[in-house]
Protein backbone atom coordinates (compact mmCIF):
# COMPACT_ATOMS: atom_id res chain seq x y z
CA UNK A 1 0.00 0.00 0.00
CA UNK A 2 1.20 3.50 -0.80
CA UNK A 3 2.68 5.36 2.12
CA UNK A 4 1.28 8.89 2.43
CA UNK A 5 2.82 10.21 5.64
CA UNK A 6 5.27 12.65 4.06
CA UNK A 7 4.99 15.77 1.93
CA UNK A 8 7.45 17.04 -0.67
CA UNK A 9 9.49 19.00 1.86
CA UNK A 10 10.06 15.85 3.89
CA UNK A 11 11.22 13.97 0.81
CA UNK A 12 13.70 16.74 0.02
CA UNK A 13 14.94 16.69 3.59
CA UNK A 14 15.35 12.91 3.33
CA UNK A 15 17.71 13.41 0.40
CA UNK A 16 19.78 15.82 2.48
CA UNK A 17 19.99 13.35 5.35
CA UNK A 18 20.80 10.48 3.02
CA UNK A 19 23.63 12.42 1.37
CA UNK A 20 25.01 13.46 4.76
CA UNK A 21 25.07 9.88 6.00
CA UNK A 22 26.67 8.57 2.81
CA UNK A 23 29.40 11.21 3.01
CA UNK A 24 30.08 11.69 6.71
CA UNK A 25 28.94 8.49 8.44
CA UNK A 26 28.84 5.30 6.36
CA UNK A 27 32.55 5.30 5.39
CA UNK A 28 33.60 5.68 9.04
CA UNK A 29 31.02 3.79 11.08
CA UNK A 30 32.92 0.50 11.17
CA UNK A 31 35.86 2.29 12.79
CA UNK A 32 33.54 4.00 15.24
CA UNK A 33 32.24 0.56 16.20
CA UNK A 34 35.80 -0.40 17.12
CA UNK A 35 36.38 2.90 18.94
CA UNK A 36 33.12 2.66 20.88
CA UNK A 37 32.21 6.28 20.20
CA UNK A 38 31.24 8.73 17.46
CA UNK A 39 33.44 11.84 17.04
CA UNK A 40 31.89 15.10 18.18
CA UNK A 41 32.71 16.69 14.83
CA UNK A 42 29.97 14.61 13.20
CA UNK A 43 27.40 16.24 15.46
CA UNK A 44 28.55 19.72 14.42
CA UNK A 45 28.35 18.81 10.73
CA UNK A 46 24.82 17.48 11.21
CA UNK A 47 23.89 20.67 13.05
CA UNK A 48 25.13 22.78 10.14
CA UNK A 49 22.61 20.99 7.91
CA UNK A 50 19.73 21.72 10.28
CA UNK A 51 19.32 18.14 11.49
CA UNK A 52 18.77 19.14 15.11
CA UNK A 53 16.20 21.13 17.01
CA UNK A 54 13.29 21.32 14.58
CA UNK A 55 11.00 22.54 17.36
CA UNK A 56 13.58 25.00 18.70
CA UNK A 57 12.38 28.57 17.97
CA UNK A 58 14.21 30.32 15.15
CA UNK A 59 15.60 33.00 17.47
CA UNK A 60 17.60 30.24 19.20
CA UNK A 61 18.92 28.65 16.02
CA UNK A 62 16.23 26.07 15.32
CA UNK A 63 13.62 25.68 12.62
CA UNK A 64 10.62 26.51 14.78
CA UNK A 65 8.72 23.57 13.28
CA UNK A 66 6.82 21.12 15.47
CA UNK A 67 6.53 18.28 12.97
CA UNK A 68 7.71 14.85 14.08
CA UNK A 69 7.86 13.72 10.46
CA UNK A 70 11.27 15.37 10.17
CA UNK A 71 12.44 13.39 13.20
CA UNK A 72 11.03 10.27 11.59
CA UNK A 73 13.02 10.86 8.40
CA UNK A 74 16.29 11.10 10.33
CA UNK A 75 15.65 7.97 12.39
CA UNK A 76 14.65 5.95 9.33
CA UNK A 77 17.68 6.96 7.29
CA UNK A 78 20.10 6.30 10.16
CA UNK A 79 18.65 2.85 10.71
CA UNK A 80 18.67 1.98 7.03
CA UNK A 81 22.44 2.43 6.81
CA UNK A 82 23.01 0.66 10.13
CA UNK A 83 24.49 3.77 11.78
CA UNK A 84 23.30 2.83 15.26
CA UNK A 85 26.18 4.71 16.87
CA UNK A 86 24.57 8.07 16.19
CA UNK A 87 22.68 9.26 19.26
CA UNK A 88 20.72 11.78 17.20
CA UNK A 89 17.38 10.18 18.03
CA UNK A 90 17.86 10.71 21.75
CA UNK A 91 18.98 14.30 21.16
CA UNK A 92 16.11 15.19 18.80
CA UNK A 93 13.22 13.01 19.88
CA UNK A 94 13.70 12.60 23.61
CA UNK A 95 15.60 15.66 24.79
CA UNK A 96 14.01 18.39 22.67
CA UNK A 97 10.68 18.49 24.55
CA UNK A 98 12.47 19.00 27.86
CA UNK A 99 14.63 21.81 26.53
CA UNK A 100 11.94 23.55 24.47
CA UNK A 101 8.85 23.13 26.64
CA UNK A 102 10.22 23.15 30.20
CA UNK A 103 12.86 25.88 30.05
CA UNK A 104 12.46 29.55 30.90
CA UNK A 105 13.83 32.37 28.75
CA UNK A 106 17.19 32.46 30.49
CA UNK A 107 17.66 28.70 30.13
CA UNK A 108 16.65 28.84 26.46
CA UNK A 109 19.32 31.47 25.85
CA UNK A 110 21.94 29.30 27.53
CA UNK A 111 21.19 25.92 25.98
CA UNK A 112 19.06 25.98 22.85
CA UNK A 113 21.56 27.53 20.38
CA UNK A 114 24.15 24.85 21.18
CA UNK A 115 21.50 22.15 21.15
CA UNK A 116 20.41 23.12 17.63
CA UNK A 117 23.96 23.50 16.30
CA UNK A 118 25.21 20.16 17.63
CA UNK A 119 27.83 21.85 19.77
CA UNK A 120 26.06 20.80 22.96
CA UNK A 121 25.28 17.08 23.04
CA UNK A 122 22.52 15.99 25.38
CA UNK A 123 21.54 12.95 27.43
CA UNK A 124 18.95 12.01 30.02
CA UNK A 125 19.80 10.31 33.30
CA UNK A 126 16.90 8.17 34.47
CA UNK A 127 18.13 4.60 34.93
CA UNK A 128 20.10 3.66 38.04
CA UNK A 129 21.77 0.40 39.05
CA UNK A 130 18.76 -0.37 41.25
CA UNK A 131 15.99 1.36 39.31
CA UNK A 132 15.08 0.93 35.67
CA UNK A 133 11.45 0.91 34.62
CA UNK A 134 10.43 1.84 38.18
CA UNK A 135 11.20 5.55 38.03
CA UNK A 136 9.82 6.12 41.51
CA UNK A 137 12.57 3.85 42.83
CA UNK A 138 15.43 6.19 41.98
CA UNK A 139 17.82 7.09 44.79
CA UNK A 140 19.81 10.04 43.40
CA UNK A 141 19.08 13.01 45.67
CA UNK A 142 19.22 16.78 45.36
CA UNK A 143 19.25 18.73 48.63
CA UNK A 144 18.57 22.46 48.48
CA UNK A 145 21.28 24.65 50.00
CA UNK A 146 20.60 28.31 49.29
CA UNK A 147 20.90 28.98 45.58
CA UNK A 148 22.17 25.48 44.81
CA UNK A 149 21.16 21.85 44.96
CA UNK A 150 23.71 19.34 46.22
CA UNK A 151 23.34 16.22 44.08
CA UNK A 152 24.52 12.75 45.11
CA UNK A 153 23.95 9.44 43.38
CA UNK A 154 24.62 7.67 40.12
CA UNK A 155 23.03 6.72 36.80
CA UNK A 156 23.80 3.91 34.38
CA UNK A 157 23.12 2.83 30.78
CA UNK A 158 23.13 6.50 29.72
CA UNK A 159 23.10 6.97 25.93
CA UNK A 160 25.51 9.74 24.85
CA UNK A 161 26.96 9.38 28.33
CA UNK A 162 30.55 10.10 27.31
CA UNK A 163 29.91 12.80 24.72
CA UNK A 164 27.11 14.63 26.53
CA UNK A 165 27.51 18.23 27.66
CA UNK A 166 24.01 18.63 29.14
CA UNK A 167 22.26 15.88 31.08
CA UNK A 168 18.72 16.02 32.38
CA UNK A 169 19.05 14.15 35.67
CA UNK A 170 16.08 12.71 37.51
CA UNK A 171 16.56 13.40 41.23
CA UNK A 172 14.68 13.11 44.49
CA UNK A 173 14.18 16.56 45.97
CA UNK A 174 11.79 15.18 48.62
CA UNK A 175 12.26 11.41 49.13
CA UNK A 176 9.21 11.26 51.42
CA UNK A 177 6.78 12.64 48.82
CA UNK A 178 6.69 9.74 46.37
CA UNK A 179 6.06 10.78 42.77
CA UNK A 180 5.68 14.40 43.88
CA UNK A 181 9.17 14.37 45.34
CA UNK A 182 10.90 13.94 41.98
CA UNK A 183 12.47 16.81 40.03
CA UNK A 184 14.56 17.31 36.89
CA UNK A 185 17.89 19.11 37.06
CA UNK A 186 20.18 20.01 34.20
CA UNK A 187 23.77 19.04 34.97
CA UNK A 188 26.54 20.43 32.79
CA UNK A 189 29.92 19.14 31.75
CA UNK A 190 32.65 20.41 34.06
CA UNK A 191 30.60 20.70 37.25
CA UNK A 192 32.80 19.66 40.16
CA UNK A 193 31.90 16.20 41.43
CA UNK A 194 30.16 15.19 38.18
CA UNK A 195 32.20 12.33 36.68
CA UNK A 196 31.70 9.66 34.07
CA UNK A 197 32.49 6.00 34.47
CA UNK A 198 33.56 3.63 31.76
CA UNK A 199 32.11 3.48 28.30
CA UNK A 200 30.03 0.33 28.77
CA UNK A 201 30.60 -2.72 26.55
CA UNK A 202 27.27 -3.71 25.07
CA UNK A 203 26.01 -6.66 23.05
CA UNK A 204 25.27 -4.36 20.12
CA UNK A 205 25.30 -0.68 19.15
CA UNK A 206 29.04 -0.64 19.76
CA UNK A 207 29.64 2.83 18.32
CA UNK A 208 27.10 4.46 20.62
CA UNK A 209 28.70 5.73 23.82
CA UNK A 210 26.76 4.38 26.79
CA UNK A 211 28.13 5.24 30.20
CA UNK A 212 27.76 5.40 33.94
CA UNK A 213 27.43 8.85 35.52
CA UNK A 214 28.43 9.65 39.09
CA UNK A 215 27.46 12.63 41.25
CA UNK A 216 29.36 13.37 44.44
CA UNK A 217 28.28 16.58 46.17
CA UNK A 218 27.70 18.28 42.83
CA UNK A 219 26.55 21.85 43.39
CA UNK A 220 23.93 22.63 40.76
CA UNK A 221 22.43 26.12 40.56
CA UNK A 222 18.73 26.30 41.33
CA UNK A 223 18.54 28.10 37.98
CA UNK A 224 19.13 24.67 36.36
CA UNK A 225 15.82 23.26 37.63
CA UNK A 226 13.49 22.36 34.76
CA UNK A 227 9.92 23.53 35.23
CA UNK A 228 8.33 26.15 37.43
CA UNK A 229 8.86 24.37 40.73
CA UNK A 230 10.18 21.28 42.46
CA UNK A 231 8.28 18.01 42.50
CA UNK A 232 7.09 18.04 38.88
CA UNK A 233 9.71 15.68 37.49
CA UNK A 234 7.73 12.45 37.47
CA UNK A 235 4.83 14.06 35.63
CA UNK A 236 7.18 15.78 33.19
CA UNK A 237 8.71 12.40 32.39
CA UNK A 238 5.31 10.78 31.91
CA UNK A 239 4.27 13.54 29.51
CA UNK A 240 7.33 13.04 27.32
CA UNK A 241 7.66 9.26 27.37
CA UNK A 242 5.07 8.68 24.59
CA UNK A 243 7.25 10.58 22.10
CA UNK A 244 10.33 8.63 23.23
CA UNK A 245 8.50 5.35 22.72
CA UNK A 246 7.22 6.38 19.33
CA UNK A 247 10.79 7.19 18.28
CA UNK A 248 11.82 3.67 19.26
CA UNK A 249 8.89 2.24 17.29
CA UNK A 250 9.89 4.26 14.22
CA UNK A 251 13.40 2.79 14.45
CA UNK A 252 12.01 -0.72 14.97
CA UNK A 253 9.89 -0.70 11.83
CA UNK A 254 12.68 0.86 9.77
CA UNK A 255 15.06 -1.85 10.95
CA UNK A 256 12.59 -4.62 10.19
CA UNK A 257 11.95 -3.22 6.71
CA UNK A 258 15.66 -2.90 5.96
CA UNK A 259 16.59 -6.40 7.09
CA UNK A 260 13.63 -7.88 5.26
CA UNK A 261 14.59 -6.14 2.00
CA UNK A 262 18.17 -7.38 2.32
CA UNK A 263 17.00 -10.92 3.05
CA UNK A 264 14.64 -11.02 0.07
CA UNK A 265 17.54 -9.96 -2.15
CA UNK A 266 19.74 -12.64 -0.56
CA UNK A 267 17.11 -15.32 -1.17
CA UNK A 268 16.93 -14.33 -4.83
CA UNK A 269 20.66 -14.95 -5.30
CA UNK A 270 21.40 -17.82 -2.92
CA UNK A 271 20.90 -21.41 -4.06
CA UNK A 272 20.56 -24.65 -2.10
CA UNK A 273 20.11 -28.17 -3.47
CA UNK A 274 20.28 -26.75 -6.95
CA UNK A 275 17.39 -24.36 -6.41
CA UNK A 276 17.07 -20.69 -5.58
CA UNK A 277 16.10 -20.20 -1.90
CA UNK A 278 13.04 -18.26 -2.96
CA UNK A 279 11.74 -21.31 -4.82
CA UNK A 280 11.21 -23.19 -1.56
CA UNK A 281 7.68 -22.83 -0.20
CA UNK A 282 8.95 -22.46 3.35
CA UNK A 283 11.01 -19.44 2.33
CA UNK A 284 8.16 -17.79 0.44
CA UNK A 285 5.65 -18.40 3.23
CA UNK A 286 7.99 -17.05 5.91
CA UNK A 287 8.83 -13.95 3.90
CA UNK A 288 5.14 -13.44 3.16
CA UNK A 289 4.32 -13.54 6.88
CA UNK A 290 7.09 -11.11 7.78
CA UNK A 291 6.28 -8.70 4.96
CA UNK A 292 2.63 -8.61 6.00
CA UNK A 293 3.37 -7.95 9.67
CA UNK A 294 5.94 -5.28 8.91
CA UNK A 295 3.62 -3.38 6.56
CA UNK A 296 0.78 -3.47 9.08
CA UNK A 297 3.17 -2.17 11.75
CA UNK A 298 4.34 0.57 9.40
CA UNK A 299 0.84 1.95 8.95
CA UNK A 300 0.08 1.91 12.68
CA UNK A 301 3.30 3.76 13.46
CA UNK A 302 2.64 6.31 10.73
CA UNK A 303 -0.77 6.92 12.26
CA UNK A 304 0.90 7.44 15.64
CA UNK A 305 3.20 10.05 14.08
CA UNK A 306 0.15 11.91 12.78
CA UNK A 307 -1.47 11.65 16.21
CA UNK A 308 1.63 13.06 17.89
CA UNK A 309 1.68 16.01 15.50
CA UNK A 310 -1.98 16.64 16.31
CA UNK A 311 -1.35 16.44 20.06
CA UNK A 312 -3.47 13.30 20.31
CA UNK A 313 -0.95 10.50 20.91
CA UNK A 314 -1.75 8.82 24.22
CA UNK A 315 0.52 6.85 26.51
CA UNK A 316 -1.48 3.73 25.63
CA UNK A 317 -1.11 4.33 21.87
CA UNK A 318 2.63 4.75 22.26
CA UNK A 319 2.93 1.68 24.49
CA UNK A 320 1.16 -0.43 21.87
CA UNK A 321 3.44 0.85 19.15
CA UNK A 322 6.59 0.38 21.22
CA UNK A 323 6.08 -3.19 22.40
CA UNK A 324 4.59 -4.57 19.21
CA UNK A 325 7.13 -3.11 16.79
CA UNK A 326 10.20 -3.92 18.87
CA UNK A 327 9.09 -7.51 19.42
CA UNK A 328 8.38 -7.69 15.68
CA UNK A 329 11.81 -6.28 14.91
CA UNK A 330 13.50 -8.98 16.94
CA UNK A 331 11.37 -11.68 15.36
CA UNK A 332 12.02 -10.45 11.82
CA UNK A 333 15.75 -10.12 12.34
CA UNK A 334 16.00 -13.56 13.95
CA UNK A 335 14.09 -15.23 11.11
CA UNK A 336 16.21 -13.40 8.55
CA UNK A 337 19.40 -14.62 10.21
CA UNK A 338 18.03 -18.14 9.88
CA UNK A 339 17.35 -17.65 6.18
CA UNK A 340 20.92 -16.50 5.68
CA UNK A 341 22.18 -19.74 7.20
CA UNK A 342 25.80 -19.67 8.33
CA UNK A 343 26.36 -16.34 6.61
CA UNK A 344 23.79 -14.81 8.93
CA UNK A 345 26.17 -15.41 11.81
CA UNK A 346 29.03 -13.57 10.10
CA UNK A 347 29.43 -9.92 11.05
CA UNK A 348 30.40 -9.00 7.49
CA UNK A 349 26.71 -9.44 6.66
CA UNK A 350 24.46 -6.56 7.81
CA UNK A 351 21.86 -9.00 9.14
CA UNK A 352 24.28 -10.17 11.84
CA UNK A 353 24.94 -6.63 13.07
CA UNK A 354 21.20 -5.92 12.97
CA UNK A 355 20.63 -8.99 15.14
CA UNK A 356 23.02 -7.66 17.78
CA UNK A 357 21.74 -4.09 17.61
CA UNK A 358 18.05 -5.03 17.80
CA UNK A 359 18.00 -6.92 21.07
CA UNK A 360 17.91 -3.86 23.32
CA UNK A 361 14.82 -2.45 21.61
CA UNK A 362 12.37 -4.41 23.79
CA UNK A 363 14.22 -3.26 26.92
CA UNK A 364 15.04 0.46 26.86
CA UNK A 365 12.38 3.13 26.84
CA UNK A 366 10.26 0.80 28.95
CA UNK A 367 10.31 -2.98 28.64
CA UNK A 368 7.67 -4.95 26.75
CA UNK A 369 6.24 -6.03 30.08
CA UNK A 370 5.87 -2.43 31.27
CA UNK A 371 4.20 -1.48 27.98
CA UNK A 372 1.65 -4.25 28.43
CA UNK A 373 1.06 -3.10 32.02
CA UNK A 374 0.32 0.43 30.79
CA UNK A 375 -2.15 -0.92 28.24
CA UNK A 376 -3.70 -3.32 30.74
CA UNK A 377 -4.32 -0.59 33.30
CA UNK A 378 -6.28 1.37 30.70
CA UNK A 379 -9.00 -1.28 30.95
CA UNK A 380 -9.78 -0.13 34.48
CA UNK A 381 -8.64 -3.33 36.20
Amino acid sequence: MRRDLFDEEHDLFRETVREFLAREVVPHHAQWEKDGIVPREVWKKAGELGMFGFSVPEEYGGSGISDFRYNTVIVEEIIRVGATGLGFGLHNDIMAPYLVDLTNDEQKQRWLPGFASGELITAIGMTEPGAGSDLQGIRTTAVREGDHYVVNGQKTFITNGINSDLVVVVVKTDPSAGARGTSLLMLERGMEGFTRGRNLEKVGMHAQDTAELFFQNVRVPVANLLGDEEGQGFFQLMNNLPQERLSIAVAAVAAAETVLEETIAYCRDRTAFGRNLGKFQNTRFLLAELATEVEIARHYVDKCVRALNAGELTAVDAAKAKWWTTELQNRVVDRCVQLHGGYGYMLEYPVAKAWLDSRVQTIYGGTTEIMKEIIGRSFGF
